[in-house]
């Protein structure tokens, strides 16, 4: 059974664009890469053929990831989501209650989630902490270092990246 894969209106036009990238330019790179490989002669023992067979392979192998992602999509409508609270595709404004320190998260399905950016997947810790929650609760997310507690300080709408 395959899984559903939530995605953002502007995640979806990655994946599709990635996908479009990969299957023209990068398989017509690769094709030049085995076609000038073959012409070293002898292919069993031409290490240049064998990677760019192995990079073909990988290429086939991430478009067919992709188009299975896209098959099984939901897309959020960040912009009209309800931010009485918190839910996919909300903006999350969070206030680490020992240190005062205020910090931004998207909150994204998994396929998107990019921590280094500020998007938060629904599955990880703090994702899944806040998800359902209205702005003013506090939550308590286990850390490795002890639990950190934050408490949610706005919800918004609009598009989810941070």
């Amino acid at each position: 059974m395959d899984r559903e894969v939530i995605l953002t209106e502007e995640g979806y036009r990655k994946l599709r664009d990635e996908i479009e990238h990969l299957s023209t330019t990068k398989r017509r790179e690769v094709a030049e890469r085995i076609k000038a490989a073959r012409e070293f002669g002898d292919i069993s023992e031409n290490s240049e053929y064998d990677d760019a067979k192995n990079e073909q392979a990988q290429i086939e192998t991430r478009i067919q990831v992709l188009e299975q992602k896209l098959r099984n999509a939901r897309i959020v409508d960040t912009e009209h989501i309800a931010t009485d609270n918190v839910a996919i595709g909300a903006r999350v404004t969070l206030k680490n209650t020992k240190s005062k320190e205020t910090i931004e998260y998207a909150i994204v399905g998994s396929a998107e989630a990019d921590p280094r950016n500020r998007r938060l997947s629904n599955e990880s810790p703090v994702g899944k902490a806040i998800l359902g929650r209205k702005k003013g609760e506090k939550v308590a997310i286990p850390a490795p270092r002890g639990v950190i507690e934050y408490q949610i300080v706005k919800i918004e709408a609009g598009d989810a990246a941070a």
